[in-house]
């Protein structure tokens, strides 16, 4: 604090609440560039999440398991409503779409390596199947885009299961990018693109305007693979409940849900951080659906948009999903934004754990780019033994979890063994706060 010339104190600069440093750097770039701000990942901004849930484990009123002998078991099958083969993984903890041009080769065929030693499945995303991809993943999915980037009808019978994308958490009801830099000879020729070029993908199907016609949809896919495949419907976290409704009334078998706080390669920020939901006020909505349908368990729910351990694993499970898909995570786990390569990232401008330009194929850790020799220093090989090392752990603590809940598998973890630490949380996931039998919108509490 100074004084004036008058001997009398001033009053203390503050910042504003609204007018914030990050907000005014975003007012000067825009009036400077005269265009939107495009980046990778989920929001940033705090969101109400999985660690405002707690769980309260076993005493007297519950008996816990002992964890050396007594079993819990991760098993999950998808695709059981009408697919002829389901797929059974080890572990309900999947990867999540992330494409080939985002992505880098070796990068998709780590994802593939540590998913099958891991026991479970990896998704193509936008653009096509890779080789590598497909060789070395023992269960992939293959995503059916609006913009039908490298889809090949032939693809569709080699891989093991189909999603239907119809929204992404990060950006429901709008398409993603893939800008020149990263549209390399080999992303070019999947994805029958010229060279260099920006590339947008569509925000909607272009053969289909209803729920109707995704009906039809699923049935063309299911006569195509002569029926043996699951087919997914993934949807962005906007209305969970009258679009899981919608999807299983078009014949779903798996429901792939994601929330806002879920990546992208490349979209608008604005996008990012001001359309759609945290996954916490979605998953609930979804299990409605299903069970107001008479579904639940019958359909399965694969939850998405910001899980990052076993902890997250196990509430998810808990509020009623089936599964969870992990995507920014993974690619943490492959070695995305690592400090390493902390020199480099300040010579882009960010820091690592910051860098989110992923639409600009720099990526130091040769991860998202399509720069040759960036992609040296990736090592597909111990990315994938990275990944399998997590998804393991993921694992090994969603049933240190279960078991302390006293159950003996994970799908038998309920909403009764969680309880919330905030409002907000409690009012979203319809949780009782801790040390109530309340939440706000409770049926009967008259608030």
């Amino acid at each position: 604090m100074k004084d004036d010339h008058k001997g009398a104190p001033r009053t203390v600069p503050i910042q504003s609440a609204t007018f914030s440093n990050p907000t005014n750097a975003e007012i000067r770039r825009a009036a400077a560039t005269g265009i939107y701000d495009i980046r990778g990942g989920g929001s940033k901004r705090k969101l109400p999440h999985f660690d405002d849930l707690l769980f309260l484990g076993a005493s007297i009123s519950r008996y816990p398991l002992e964890g050396y002998r007594e079993k819990c078991d991760t098993k999950v099958t998808l695709g059981t409503r009408f697919a002829k083969k389901p797929i059974e993984l080890d572990i309900p903890i999947t990867i999540a779409g992330m494409s080939f041009g985002a992505l880098s080769g070796p990068a998709k065929e780590a994802l593939g390596r540590g998913a099958t030693l891991a026991g479970t499945s990896t998704t193509t995303g936008d653009g096509g199947m890779t080789e590598e991809e497909r060789g070395h993943s023992k269960t992939l999915v293959y995503q059916y885009l609006p913009s039908r980037y490298g889809m090949n009808p032939d693809d569709l019978r080699r891989c093991d299961a189909i999603e239907i994308v119809v929204g992404q958490g990060a950006k429901p009801g709008g398409g993603g990018m893939l800008l020149g830099q990263k549209i390399s000879d080999r992303v070019a020729e999947m994805r029958n693109l010229p060279k260099g070029i920006d590339q947008r993908s569509a925000c909607r199907h272009p053969d289909w305007t209803g729920p109707d016609d995704l009906e039809i949809k699923i049935l063309e896919l299911r006569e195509i693979t002569g029926w043996e495949k699951p087919i997914y419907v993934k949807i962005g976290g906007a209305r969970p409940y009258f679009d899981t409704t919608l999807a299983i009334k078009a014949g779903a078998d798996v429901v792939v849900l994601d929330g806002m706080q879920g990546g992208t390669a490349a979209t608008q920020d604005v996008f990012i951080e001001h359309v759609g939901q945290p996954i916490l006020a979605c998953i609930g909505e979804a299990v409605r659906a299903l069970q107001d349908m008479d579904m639940h368990r019958e359909v399965q729910l694969i939850v998405s948009g910001g899980i990052r351990g076993g902890a997250d694993t196990a509430k998810a499970l808990a509020l009623g999903a089936d599964a969870v898909a992990i995507g920014t995570a993974a690619l943490i786990a492959l070695g995305d934004n690592d400090p390493r390569w902390e020199a480099e990232y300040n010579a882009l401008g960010t820091t690592a754990g910051a860098y989110d330009d992923w639409h600009e194929g720099r990526d130091p850790a040769g991860i998202t780019t399509q720069d040759p020799e960036l992609m040296k220093r990736f090592d597909p090989i111990e990315g994938g033994r990275r990944l399998n090392n997590y998804l393991k752990v993921m694992a090994l603590e969603a049933q240190t979890i279960a078991r302390a809940c006293g159950k003996n598998h994970l799908h038998n973890l309920e909403p009764e063994d969680l309880c919330a630490v905030t409002l907000e949380a409690a009012a979203m996931a319809k949780i009782p706060l801790a040390g109530t039998s309340w939440y706000p919108g409770k049926p009967g509490s008259g608030y």
